[in-house]
């Protein structure tokens, strides 16, 4: 029976970090970590109708929380003139402890981006195209991109079947067990039409990294 490890779990601290970073005592964790949790859900809701957030990372010091927002579509995010920005801060300043400051980073090649990869197959899986041109397409355009390796799994009564099944599109080489590899890997549900959920996992292999 195959042990199933999360590939980012797996290389933290050799090259991969947390996206939550703080210290609190008994008193304070709880509180701290369904804050940081409620701020993940709101930003996710509010830009869930455009798959844009690559990543989300919350840090934590006396008197200030720093919310960092990885996306693809830095514009969309900001809004006119910083009105985005604002109206998410203060959205955020409702559910935080501390007062809040945002910044926004911009993805530079979203094809090599696990979770934005995975959550643009979910949204075309939705959309009715057959999974097999989505998965096989995604791949192609990933590895033009520049990665090393990609791996598509998408699971769920694939083409209205009656019968759950999985299905998986492999391009290069994918090290799942070399710590130095580093591999982006999320995970993304689409709500298709008339036959339920289809899950949908993404790994992209990028190179080895030697810091």
């Amino acid at each position: 029976m195959g042990q199933k490890v999360n590939p980012i779990s797996f290389r933290l601290q050799i090259h991969k970090n947390w996206n939550s970073r703080w210290f609190a005592g008994k008193r304070d964790f709880a509180k701290w970590l369904n804050e940081d949790a409620a701020i993940r859900v709101l930003i996710e809701k509010k830009f869930a109708s455009r798959p844009t957030i690559s990543r989300i990372e919350i840090e934590r010091s006396a008197n200030l929380i720093t919310v960092t927002i990885h996306t693809a579509k830095a514009g969309v995010v900001i809004g006119r003139g910083g009105s985005g920005v604002a109206e998410l801060k203060t959205q955020i300043e409702k559910v935080a402890s501390l007062p809040v400051r945002i910044n926004i980073e911009e993805v530079k090649r979203p094809e090599l981006d696990a979770k934005l990869v995975a959550e643009n197959i979910a949204r075309q899986l939705e959309r009715r195209i057959n999974f097999r041109r989505a998965i096989k397409m995604t791949a192609q355009n990933t590895m033009n991109a520049g990665a090393k390796g990609i791996r598509i799994q998408v699971s769920g009564r694939l083409n209205n079947a009656e019968m759950a099944r999985r299905e998986k599109v492999i391009e290069g080489s994918v090290p799942l067990h070399t710590l130095r590899a580093d591999i982006g890997f999320h995970t993304a549900r689409a709500n298709a039409p008339g036959v339920g959920i289809i899950g949908v996992k993404v790994w992209i292999y990028k190179g080895e990294r030697n810091d």
